[in-house]
């Protein structure tokens, strides 16, 4: 591993360990309980007075709606891989499949934290629940909400599409992350933190130690050597 590499996993282990850490040390969170509480009682006191945002946010937080962010990472995966020759074409799908292990460990790391948080619908007492006001299913609070797992899972894409492809998929997954995060904090089942704390701090910390060391190129070439160049034909797609 390069001493540059190796000085940039290590700011942004400081990063990550600093902006958590801000949140975890303070008693009641510190200043970062006032930001919660400000955007969650905003986003809540607008379910009552305006029935069709309440109904969208209804809508955004239904079970089946979690595909639609999954497409447009597809999208801008596809975008790339459909450029590609059969041994590119391999070479992604196999960065995809190291992208799902990734997951995996960033999973383990944030289990390790053991760190628990009740959404604020379940924190507070004086809400709407947007599953109760439409009569509609939809997920509006969780026993366990930091950080947010869902966040977490599209910034391990956008850190993907950044290390890999540049800085204008980044961006674009980037704007995947932040559109399709923000239902479950208006709807309330989750608090502004466990994104923009718990996600962000997770991935930073682990995520730089997966794609600033050869481990994520190691993963990737080692499942190519296991995938067949066959199924990758330059008119096929996979």
């Amino acid at each position: 591993m390069k001493l540059k590499n190796f000085i940039k996993i290590l700011l942004l282990n400081i990063l990550g360990a600093a902006i958590l850490l801000s949140w975890y040390l303070p008693e009641n969170h510190g200043f970062w309980f006032a930001i919660d509480k400000d955007i969650f009682y905003f986003f809540n006191n607008l379910l009552p007075a305006n029935k069709a945002y309440m109904y969208l946010v209804a809508f955004t937080n239904l079970r089946f709606f979690d595909v639609v962010d999954f497409l447009f990472m597809l999208l801008i995966f596809y975008g790339i891989y459909r450029k590609m020759d059969a041994q590119g074409r391999r070479y992604m799908f196999c960065m995809g499949l190291t992208m799902l292990i990734s997951a995996i460990i960033v999973k383990q790391f944030d289990n390790s934290l053991a760190i628990d948080r009740a959404s604020p619908t379940v924190f507070f007492s004086d809400v709407n629940r947007v599953s109760i006001l439409s009569g509609w299913p939809a997920k509006d609070k969780s026993a366990s909400s930091f950080p947010g797992d869902h966040g977490m899972m599209l910034l391990i894409f956008s850190s993907f599409m950044l290390r890999y492809f540049g800085r204008k998929p980044f961006l674009q997954s980037l704007l995947v992350f932040v559109v399709f995060s923000l239902p479950r904090i208006m709807g309330g089942a989750h608090w502004f933190t466990d994104l923009a704390v718990g996600a962000i701090s997770v991935v930073l910390i682990v995520m730089s130690w997966i794609l600033l060391t050869p481990l994520s190129d190691k993963i990737i070439k080692w499942l190519e050597g296991k995938v067949p160049l066959k199924y990758f034909g330059r008119n096929r797609l996979i």
